[in-house]
């Protein structure tokens, strides 16, 4: 069952991280007519060596079968499913724990169709699993889109395009003229079709990145700053100190150190460089989520509902692992090699080996406190930031070992482990459980399911940390919890502060603003019973749409581009916009427009666009306000403020994360000043 559950949860870790460095397959597609009328898609792959991708209708709990889907299709219709050609390999997979099929070396699929007459057109995309003996890629897509008429012969894939293409804008000329038609393409609000209404409405995408640096525009800040994030680390690293699997091992590593030489200096000194490796494992942990992942991945995945949902799940899991339901544990035959390399090996390379051999032997205690941490650094775009985080949980790790190594005489004032311990991991398993809601309602709001609003998740919080409050006072109990009644000062006082904060977010049910908890909690206008009036709406939430009513009431316009997995969003809604004097500001004086960039809702038609020299689609709605506020705007951190007149045009430089009241009412009254100037 243990080794069950940590195969699922690598599996599914692997999934997320592995694709974002890694291409070993790659698939062309070609279209096949006859003469009869028939004609088929031909997807054709190659793979690398030690991988394979899988074939059809695997059924479910399974790899990822390949799927044929069509997103329009016209003058054709799909013959049967999409089939695979050529040598199946048949294994029963202990992974997955039932039998698969797939393809080795090269991979063949064919969906048939039957041409109707005259003109037709198919567009969509293949997606297709992939692993190899250690990791998956995630569901990769390979494009298509053919077009022609019935009549032809045989139509390869570059050729279908070109025709499917001819008659639009031609994108190739320049970086500038492509940009341009770009905007042309998506600018303006969409009909029931798919197209694009209205006219002018280019001038409103057009970039006004120099206007902004004209105005002292400077480099948006990050969600995080190192030093927060460092110290979240830090912080992370001394809760993990005090689980069972780490506390008890400091006086038996320390004594080894001192007692593996009569020379005490030699002692410390392998003490210190115990310490230093284990600074260096945790933070080469942190470069590897750096390398694998990229700024733009990082913001993509953040509210991808996947990604989500499987960290939903891996922190219950790792919740019901601290309360006592079972034991994640890594293979202990990993840490018995580890351990007999160490005993063979000498000098600085066996004391890296034992610090390592610590790291597998603690992973089921640090294991989830090192999940979340990067989660929640690695989504914040930030390139160093999974890194800075290890650093500093691993500092935190590795201080003890150092200290206790330079006086030997604080060991013996170490506080005995006990039942303690236990506490602090039961302790650690509520919290869990309450990001695990923050997870979830990341991939709630992106994709409109509304099953976790915000009276919904703040009465789940309120029960989560009023249970911890009891448990703390002794009136919960879970497997390995002793029989002893009575309660210590400090749990008295975590008991206190739990309860009081569970009482706290009472008054958040009917509406109240809860600022300490706004970065977590869903946005306010998800509250079905609201009772708190001082409160900022955006009137529109398309950009086009918005700009058009400006323009008709002579009004500025202020553009937010947030997010629903924006934490610092939050905060400044809840803690800024809720002054009198912001909230009158933009209620009265600007036409706010809210865009969301990690909106799953898919658009009418899926739009093609020239970036940086490379063809992208826009396929969601959030896709579309991401792509206007890079190419208008040349940024893409939320939260993102932005003043402009009903023409496009900015009014002042644009302002990011900074709850400071003052600063924020300067910026809007600054933008009112040179909207009047302007009149």
């Amino acid at each position: 069952m243990k080794k069950s559950i940590f195969s699922i949860l690598l599996l599914l870790f692997a999934v997320v991280v592995q694709a974002q460095i890694q291409e070993p397959v790659k698939f062309k597609s070609e279209l096949k007519t006859s003469q009869a009328g028939e004609a088929e898609v031909v997807f054709t792959g190659t793979i690398d060596k030690g991988w394979h991708v899988y074939s059809t209708d695997l059924g479910d709990g399974g790899p990822i079968s390949a799927t044929f889907n069509v997103e329009s299709i016209s003058g054709a219709e799909l013959v049967g499913k999409l089939k695979p050609v050529g040598k199946e390999v048949a294994a029963f997979d202990k992974l997955f724990e039932m039998k698969v099929r797939y393809f080795e070396n090269t991979a063949q699929f064919v969906q048939k169709l039957k041409l109707t007459g005259g003109e037709y057109k198919v567009e969509g995309f293949l997606e297709y699993g992939a692993c190899n003996d250690e990791n998956c890629l995630p569901p990769t897509q390979v494009p298509f889109k053919f077009s022609g008429k019935a009549e032809g012969t045989a139509v390869n894939g570059p050729a279908a395009d070109k025709a499917a293409d001819a008659g639009n804008v031609e994108l190739e000329k320049s970086s500038d003229t492509a940009q341009t038609a770009a905007m042309a393409v998506i600018g303006g609000a969409e009909s029931d079709t798919g197209n694009v209404a209205g006219d002018g409405t280019t001038d409103l995408w057009k970039p006004v990145i120099d206007e902004l640096q004209a105005l002292g525009e400077t480099v948006s800040q990050e969600d995080m700053s190192w030093i927060y994030i460092f110290i979240t680390g830090f912080v992370g690293g001394l809760l993990a100190l005090f689980t069972p699997c780490v506390w008890p091992i400091i006086p038996m590593t320390v004594s080894f150190f001192l007692k593996r030489s009569k020379d005490k200096k030699k002692g410390i000194r392998d003490a210190w460089t115990y310490g230093a490796s284990i600074v260096v494992i945790y933070v080469g942990l942190g470069l590897l989520v750096t390398g694998i992942f990229g700024a733009n991945a990082l913001n993509s995945l953040s509210t991808n509902a996947v990604f989500n949902i499987f960290f939903f799940l891996m922190l219950v899991v790792f919740a019901a692992s601290f309360f006592g339901a079972f034991e994640i544990t890594l293979p202990s035959k990993w840490s018995n090699a580890v351990d007999s390399k160490a005993e063979k090996t000498g000098g600085l390379l066996s004391i890296f080996l034992m610090a390592f051999t610590l790291s597998l032997v603690s992973f089921s205690c640090t294991g989830p406190i090192i999940g979340f941490l990067l989660v929640q650094v690695s989504t914040t775009g930030n390139m160093i930031a999974p890194a800075i985080g290890m650093l500093g949980f691993a500092i935190a790790l590795a201080l003890p070992f150092t200290l206790f190594a330079l006086f030997p005489s604080w060991l013996k004032s170490m506080p005995k482990s006990g039942g303690w311990m236990n506490v602090i991991k039961v302790t650690l398993g509520f919290l869990e459980l309450a990001f695990a809601l923050k997870f979830l309602s990341v991939a709630d709001l992106a994709y409109g399911w509304r099953i976790l609003d915000r009276e919904t998740f703040l009465a789940l919080w309120i029960v989560l940390f009023a249970l911890l409050g009891f448990y703390l006072l002794g009136k919960v109990k879970f497997p390995h919890d002793d029989d002893d009644t009575k309660v210590s000062v400090p749990r008295f006082f975590m008991a206190l502060a739990s309860l009081a904060f569970a009482v706290y977010m009472l008054p958040g049910l009917w509406g109240a603003p809860l600022k300490a908890v706004s970065a977590f909690a869903p946005p306010m206008q998800t509250q079905d019973f609201n009772l708190y009036n001082n409160e900022v709406h955006a009137k529109f939430d398309d950009y086009d749409l918005g700009m058009e009513y400006a323009r008709q009431h002579g009004k500025p316009v202020m553009l937010d581009f947030t997010g629903y997995g924006c934490v610092n969003c939050r905060k400044m809604e809840l803690a800024v916009w809720t002054d009198p004097k912001v909230s009158d500001i933009i209620n009265n004086d600007y036409v706010l427009i809210t865009l969301y960039v990690d909106n799953k809702t898919p658009l009418s038609s899926p739009v093609k666009i020239m970036e940086n020299g490379t063809e992208r689609t826009l396929r969601t709605v959030g896709d579309k306000w991401s792509y206007l506020q890079r190419v208008k705007f040349g940024a893409n951190a939320q939260p993102f403020y932005v003043l402009i007149d009903n023409e496009g045009k900015p009014l002042n430089k644009s302002y990011s994360y900074d709850e400071s009241i003052p600063k924020y009412i300067e910026f809007l009254q600054t933008g009112l000043e040179n909207y009047k100037k302007e009149k």
